[in-house]
């Protein structure tokens, strides 16, 4: 790695990572503000404020953003989180400046025009709408409004028909003068890169914006309890979770092994217990979400009704049992996929860039490779086991869309592990 960070005077830091043997070049713009942020009359503002920056500026119209970058070879896109949003641009070398003057000027520059505003609100309660109609994403916003309620950080991302609808260009200026300042910026770039170019660029692009207060959030409290949506379906959909850890707690390592320990794979114990051995599920998988100060662990599957009784059975008694008998191999499997991981991030520019944007972001630099891999090899399975006791104890939530059952509830989770 080739990774080299400039603070310039405005506060924005830029940081880099030039890839030998990469003949593109990756840039992100990482905002350090997301749904978790925004009031409850602002739900959904930080995903439309996302759309809105691809449709039109002062200088160039939504078609010449699109036919600029285009004309190029390259591309721009943008994600909204609960935490962050990225916009992104992948371009050949020659075009580095092109792809930033675009990403400054989206960011810096956006018009709002009235009948965009209109016409992108309407795309957004189409893609809300969408979820309504996808029951496993469906099923993963109750489980964080079950797990969070009445926290920003348990909304859904993209908004509320309601909330969406009433939203304006005043309220888009203010949140963007509460929470795009250049202290709140970092712009990273991976692949066929030159830091000094970029550095350069950046300082001159982005000398307009001024610094803002820190973004600042609502603790979260994880609580825990059940949201369940009965749709007609021939599955039901199924989500059941705990508490996890924050980026920074000393134990999250752990906690992102035990989750791939026991379910995050085709040899992992609860896809072989479920799927294998039982054909209770087509798939089941863990996942282990961290933020800044909490975290999420859970698994999710979809199967018959019939079935969901004995799957939450055989699943929590999987997990249950792991507490004591995890083996060194579950955790040197998972030790292995998620150096692997790491390892993948580190060939794609794209990745690489979003990568050290986030970590700096997160940890105020961007994290040595061995370093990571350290961390990784020196866990034990004594360690990964109280992780997984740690998450276990929490209060569980489970979220269920389609045909469940009545006897799928929290209260049956949380006695199930006490008696499995």
């Amino acid at each position: 790695m080739a990774v080299e960070t400039t603070v310039l005077p405005s506060g924005l830091r830029v940081v880099t990572d030039a890839m030998a043997g990469v003949g593109t070049a990756s840039l992100n713009v990482h905002v350090a503000v997301g749904s978790r942020n925004e009031t409850l009359d602002e739900h959904g503002l930080s995903h439309l404020i996302e759309h809105m920056a691809f449709k039109g500026t002062k200088r160039r119209s939504a078609f010449e953003i699109s036919e600029e970058i285009e004309s190029a070879g390259g591309d721009l896109n943008a994600a909204t989180a609960t935490e962050h949003t990225a916009y992104q641009a992948r371009v050949l070398p020659e075009d580095v400046g092109l792809a930033l003057d675009i990403l400054a000027d989206i960011l810096t520059e956006s018009a709002f025009d009235p009948e965009e505003l209109e016409r992108e609100k309407s795309v957004i309660l189409q893609e809300i709408g969408a979820v309504e109609d996808t029951p496993d994403d469906l099923v993963f916003e109750l489980f964080d409004a079950a797990a969070f309620p009445d926290q920003p950080i348990g909304r859904p991302i993209l908004g509320h028909p309601d909330s969406v609808s009433k939203l304006g260009a005043p309220d888009i200026r203010a949140y963007l003068a509460r929470f795009y300042g250049a202290n709140s910026l970092i712009v990273s770039a991976a692949g066929a890169i030159e830091h000094v170019e970029i550095a350069g660029a950046a300082q001159r692009l982005f000398a307009g914006l001024p610094q803002v207060a820190p973004p600042a959030h609502e603790p979260a409290r994880y609580v825990g309890g059940e949201r369940k949506t009965r749709k007609s379906a021939e599955q039901a959909n199924l989500v059941v979770g705990f508490e996890s850890l924050s980026h920074t707690h000393e134990d999250n390592y752990a906690a992102h092994i035990y989750s791939s320990a026991v379910g995050g794979g085709m040899a992992s114990r609860l896809f072989q217990e479920v799927r294998e051995k039982r054909g209770l599920a087509y798939s089941i998988y863990t996942f282990n979400w961290s933020f800044a100060d909490t975290g999420l662990f859970g698994f999710h599957a979809a199967a018959s009704p019939r079935d969901c009784g004995e799957l939450l059975k055989v699943a929590l008694d999987c997990l249950a049992a792991s507490l004591d008998d995890l083996a060194e191999a579950e955790v040197r499997r998972a030790k292995a996929q998620m150096k692997v991981s790491l390892l993948t991030a580190l060939e794609s520019s794209t990745a690489r860039a979003e990568q050290i944007a986030r970590q700096t972001a997160v940890f105020g630099r961007v994290l040595a490779r061995a370093e990571i891999v350290e961390r990784i090899d020196r866990l034990t399975v004594a360690q990964v086991r109280a992780a997984g006791r740690r998450l276990l104890s929490s209060p569980p939530t489970l979220a269920a869309v389609g045909p469940a059952g009545r006897a799928i509830t929290a209260d049956r989770v949380a006695e199930r592990l006490r008696t499995g």
